[in-house]
């Protein structure tokens, strides 16, 4: 005989029986595609550091070729960027808030929360306009958290972190600079580039703060790797859209406010 005790305290368990399987359809949907993602990460970062290695060799090697009378000279105009001018305080803090807080955050925190919902991750925060809302919430404090990081591990360092087009042309070393300067940043007063541990940092310091403060318990280190990996191809895919598409005074972004990003101002640091 069945007691009303064992009737209460097997629903709870059959409840858990039936989300069982959809609990683990998620996560190997989602290690499947972390894989895949993880792959794709670490190629980049390869990518960006044969490449800058690459350079660094070139150079080495063409200032060893010089005379020592021209060394100087040459090691000077290698290293020294004419056009550099460092951003002032009011340049910086007006792209971090505008980084952070403005509407390319909100917008891009709006897909990744409609991306989630529709997969139903974290299964334990359900659907509908509740669910919605905290996953647009997460996903935007994780952008907010990682710029914040960004810009304020690059003011400890004294670097530049925002973005500059390459005075190139051509579509792969216009991509290549891109990817270059997702991990690099300008550092001195003449613009010299510089490995970012800020840069490198700041994806996962969003992602690390997401699993460890309001994410569910059954996430650890593991998925806030996977989370930042997504933030940093984000950050990526920024550097590209910077590069790529024209951001001046009368562009089309310029006339919805939205030309600034991360990126440097045409317009000089002081405008």
């Amino acid at each position: 005989m069945t007691t009303p005790m064992q009737t209460s305290n097997s629903k709870p368990l059959q409840n858990n029986r039936r989300n069982l399987p959809e609990l683990q359809s998620v996560r190997a949907n989602n290690e499947t595609f972390d894989i895949r993602i993880r792959q794709a990460t670490f190629t980049l970062i390869g990518a960006a550091v044969l490449i800058v290695l690459s350079a660094t060799a070139e150079s080495q090697s063409f200032v060893s070729s010089k005379s020592s009378s021209s060394l100087m000279g040459s090691t000077a105009s290698m290293q020294v960027d004419s056009t550099y001018i460092r951003p002032t305080q009011r340049t910086k803090i007006s792209n971090y808030i505008f980084d952070a807080y403005g509407p390319y955050p909100i917008v891009g925190a709006g897909i990744v929360a409609a991306i989630n919902q529709e997969n139903n991750t974290p299964p334990e925060w359900n659907q509908g306009a509740e669910g919605f809302g905290k996953r647009f919430g997460s996903d935007f404090a994780i952008g907010a958290v990682g710029t914040t990081t960004r810009y304020g591990l690059s003011e400890a360092f004294k670097q530049d972190s925002l973005y500059y087009r390459c005075e190139c042309r051509g579509i792969f070393p216009r991509a290549s600079h891109a990817v270059i300067s997702t991990f690099t940043a300008r550092s001195g007063e003449d613009g010299h580039r510089v490995f970012s541990v800020p840069s490198l940092i700041a994806p996962y310091a969003g992602s690390m703060t997401a699993v460890y403060g309001w994410y569910p318990n059954r996430y650890g280190a593991k998925d806030a790797f996977r989370i930042g990996n997504y933030s940093l191809l984000a950050y990526l895919g920024g550097n590209i859209s910077l590069e790529f598409f024209h951001t001046g005074t009368h562009s089309l972004l310029a006339r919805f406010h939205l030309n600034n990003g991360h990126g440097s101002l045409e317009e000089g640091p002081n405008k």
